[in-house]
C-alpha cells in the first residue's frame, strides 16, 4: 500500500496543541504533509469582516506557520490564494494527495462549503478524515443526545454532554512534522468573483490579494497583508497567535483566585488597562487556543481549591460556564442551520415585528443580506447606536470602544443590545448582530446569533421587562465615568455629576467642558468646539414603549416558522398602533411591510397579493416618506448562502 500523502487544510484552528485533527493526519504516519490555508474569497468579499479581525487573522496564521517552522524547517503554512472549493480538486491531483484532513466545521458556511470538497474528493479517490475540535463535545452528536433539538439551556447541554461522554483530554503537541512534498504547481487559479464586495468601506486601496496567482507575489505561498487587501490599517491593540494566547493563559492560571473564583456577572464592562476578563474569546473563535485544553487547565487550578478547601465559582458563571454557553450555541446552530441565524423560518425564534426587518427570500426560505427601512427615524438611531453617536454616554462608549478595539465586555454587550432591541430602539437584533459580525475580532456565528436572541429576548431568555438602563447601569460599574471619559474623549473634561448625561448640563458646565451638547450627531464640531449629541430618545418613555411592544409579541404568540410569519397574515394579530410595521391588515413575510420586496415571488407563489406599503414608512418629524428601495444592502449574510461559491475562471 502506498505512503499517505497528506492534505492538512487548517480553518479555525490555528494551534498545534491539542488537535484532534492533526493527530488523525499525523497517526497516518504521511510520506508528506502539506499544511494549508486556502484563501476564501466568501470571507474577503462576502462576509463582513472588519480590518480590527483580519489582523488578528493574519496573525494567528503567521504565527501557527512559526511554530511549524519550528517543527520542520523545511515547512510552514503554505496559503494558497484561491477558494478550497476550486482549488482543492486540482491540488488532489498536483500533488498526488491520497488523504485530505481537516477540523470538522459547524457554522452552516462550514458545512456547505465542506459537503462540496468531500465530494470531490470522492470523485478524485482521495479519503477524506475530519475530526471534532472547535468544541467540548462534538456539537452533531450533542444535539443527537438531545433528542436531535437545540439545546436552548447549560442544563439541556450538560444532559447531553452527559451522555456524550467525558469532555476529552487534550493532545499533546507534535514534536515533528513530516516534510512537505514538492511545491511546483502547474495548475490554473481560478479567479473569485469579487464584484459585490461587502467589506469595501473598509479598503483604502485595491485588493490584489488574488492578483499574483495561487502562491503569491514571491511564489512563496506567504500569508496575505492587510495592504494586499486594500486595507486600512488595524486600530485593535489585541495580537493574535497560539503562542501569545499560550502565555497570556499560564499569566491568568498562575492567579489561582482569579481563575478560581470568577464570575462573569461581577467583572466590570468598564474596565480597561487591562480589562476585566481574560479576552480569549478570539483566540478560541481561530482556533489558536484549545478549548478543551482551556477547560482542563481550569479545572485542575478549581479542583486544587476545592481539595484546598478554599472558594470557587461554578457554571455558569465559572470561567468553564463560558465554555458551556459556548457549546450551547454551538449545538443549537447545529441543530437549525441556516435558520438559526435569522427570525424568518426559526422555529425556536419569537417573531417580534422590529423596525427594520430583515429581507427574505420565500424561496430559500433565508433572509437576503439587505432590509427594509419601515420608518426613516429608526434606520437614523441605527446608525447613530452603530456609530457611538446616541446622545447616551455609556451606549456610545461601548460602540466607539467596539469600532476602535474590536471588542468589548460581555455585560457591554448585554447593554448595547438591549438599548438597540426591547430596551430603546425597537430594532431587529439582526441589524445589530450584522454590525457586531462586521466589528468583533471574536465573532463567532453561533455565540453572536445566540447572545443577540437572548438579549432581544427572542429565544434562550425571556425575561423582557428587565432592562438596561444606559445611566444607572454605567454608573454601578464606574460612577467617575473614566470608560466614558476614555472612549468619547470629547466629554473627559465634563463635571461627574453630569458625566451620564450631559444634556442636564448647564451652558456655562458645557462652555468650561469645552463642548457643546447638540444636535443628532451629524455636527461634531462648531466653531472649533466640539459637539457631542443630546438623547435620541427620552429614555424611561422609550423603554416602557418596548416593554408593551413585546408584551404584545409574547401575547400573540408567534415563532418564525409560523404559517403568519411565513405568509405575511401576522399583521391581523398586531394592533395597528402597535410598535413596530404593524399597522394594516396584510404584511410580508418574516416582518416586512409586503411581499414587494421580498425574493422568490416572481412566480406569485407567495400566496399573498402584492400591497402598498403602509404609511407608518413616513418620518413622523419631516412627513416625508422613506425610500425603502435605498434600504442598506448587506450582501450575503452570515444567514444566506446565495452565490457564496459563485467563481469565474481567469483567462
Amino acid at each position: 500500500m502506498p505512503n499517505a500523502r497528506v492534505l492538512y487544510w487548517f480553518r479555525t484552528d490555528l494551534r498545534l496543541h491539542d488537535s484532534p485533527a492533526l493527530k488523525a493526519a499525523l497517526d497516518l504516519k504521511p510520506e508528506v504533509l502539506y499544511p494549508i490555508w486556502c484563501w476564501d474569497s466568501h470571507y474577503v468579499y462576502h462576509a463582513r469582516v472588519g480590518n480590527n479581525r483580519w489582523q488578528f487573522l493574519l496573525d494567528c496564521m503567521e504565527d501557527v506557520s512559526k511554530s511549524i517552522t519550528k517543527l520542520n524547517g523545511k515547512s510552514k503554512l503554505f496559503v494558497l490564494r484561491e477558494p478550497a472549493v476550486t482549488l482543492l480538486p486540482k491540488l488532489f491531483k498536483a500533488w498526488r494527495i491520497t488523504h485530505l484532513v481537516f477540523e470538522k466545521d459547524t457554522d452552516s458556511y462550514g458545512r456547505d462549503r465542506d459537503a462540496q470538497v468531500m465530494e470531490s474528493a470522492k470523485k478524485a479517490g482521495v479519503e477524506v478524515l475530519f475530526e471534532s475540535g472547535r468544541t467540548l463535545w462534538d456539537s452533531d452528536k450533542v444535539v443527537k443526545a438531545n433528542g436531535g433539538k437545540p439545546t436552548m439551556s447549560i442544563t439541556q447541554l450538560q444532559h447531553a454532554g452527559e451522555k456524550v461522554g467525558n469532555i476529552a483530554a487534550a493532545i499533546e503537541t507534535p514534536e515533528n512534522l513530516p516534510d512537505p512534498g514538492d511545491l511546483k504547481l502547474d495548475i490554473g487559479q481560478t479567479q473569485p468573483d469579487g464584484a459585490s464586495d461587502i467589506n469595501a468601506k473598509y479598503r483604502d486601496g485595491e485588493e490584489v490579494s488574488y492578483g499574483s496567482g495561487i502562491a503569491g507575489p514571491n511564489n512563496d505561498f506567504a500569508v496575505p497583508t492587510l495592504e494586499e487587501l486594500g486595507m486600512k490599517p488595524a486600530t485593535t491593540p489585541h495580537r493574535g497567535g497560539e503562542s501569545v494566547v499560550l502565555q497570556k493563559l499560564e499569566e491568568i492560571l498562575s492567579d489561582s483566585d482569579y481563575t478560581g473564583t470568577f464570575e462573569k456577572p461581577k467583572t466590570s464592562p468598564a474596565a480597561f488597562e487591562p480589562q476585566s476578563t481574560c479576552l480569549t474569546s478570539p483566540y478560541l473563535h481561530f482556533g489558536a487556543l484549545s478549548c478543551r485544553y482551556f477547560y482542563h487547565r481550569v479545572e485542575e487550578v478549581t479542583e486544587a481549591r476545592r481539595k484546598a478547601k478554599k472558594n470557587i465559582s461554578v457554571p455558569p458563571t465559572s470561567l468553564t460556564g463560558q465554555l458551556l454557553f459556548r457549546d450551547m450555541y454551538f449545538a443549537a446552530q447545529a441543530a437549525l442551520g441556516w435558520s438559526f441565524g435569522q427570525t424568518y423560518n426559526n422555529s425556536h425564534c419569537r417573531f417580534v415585528p422590529w423596525h427594520l426587518p430583515s429581507k427574505v427570500n420565500v424561496e430559500t426560505k433565508l433572509i437576503t443580506g439587505g432590509y427594509e427601512v419601515d420608518d426613516a427615524e429608526k434606520e437614523k438611531e441605527f446608525q447613530r447606536w452603530a456609530k457611538g453617536m446616541t446622545g447616551f454616554p455609556w451606549i456610545d462608549a461601548i460602540m466607539r470602544q467596539l469600532n476602535i478595539e474590536g471588542w468589548i465586555h460581555h455585560l457591554a454587550r448585554h447593554a448595547v443590545a438591549c438599548f438597540l432591541t426591547r430596551g430603546g430602539c425597537y430594532i431587529s437584533w439582526e441589524r445589530g448582530a450584522e454590525v457586531f459580525e462586521e466589528l468583533l475580532i471574536d465573532h463567532e456565528a453561533a455565540c453572536n446569533i445566540g447572545n443577540w436572541q437572548w438579549l432581544s429576548c427572542t429565544a434562550f431568555y425571556s425575561q423582557f421587562y428587565r432592562c438596561y438602563s444606559p445611566v444607572a447601569f454605567g454608573k454601578k460599574w464606574d460612577e467617575n465615568g473614566d470608560f466614558i471619559r476614555k472612549f468619547v474623549p470629547e466629554l473627559k473634561d465634563f463635571p461627574k455629576k453630569f458625566i451620564y448625561e450631559p444634556h442636564k448640563a448647564p451652558i456655562q458646565d458645557q462652555k468650561k467642558a469645552g463642548v457643546l451638547i447638540s444636535g443628532d450627531g451629524a455636527e461634531t464640531e462648531r466653531g472649533g468646539v466640539p459637539v457631542y449629541p443630546k438623547p435620541m430618545f427620552d429614555f424611561p418613555t422609550q423603554r416602557e414603549v418596548c416593554i408593551q411592544g413585546i408584551k404584545q409579541a409574547y401575547h400573540v404568540g408567534l415563532h418564525g416558522n409560523d404559517a403568519k410569519v411565513l405568509d405575511g397574515t401576522w399583521k391581523q394579530l398586531f394592533d395597528d398602533n402597535g410598535e413596530g410595521p404593524t399597522e394594516g391588515e396584510q404584511g410580508g413575510p418574516g416582518g416586512m411591510l409586503s411581499f414587494e420586496d421580498a425574493e422568490g415571488t416572481e412566480d406569485g407563489h407567495h400566496g399573498s397579493p402584492i400591497l402598498k406599503r403602509s404609511s407608518k414608512a413616513e418620518n413622523p418629524s419631516s412627513g416625508q416618506q422613506s425610500n425603502v428601495k435605498t434600504a442598506h444592502k448587506r450582501d450575503r449574510s452570515q444567514g444566506t448562502l446565495d452565490g457564496a461559491f459563485a467563481k469565474r475562471a481567469k483567462k
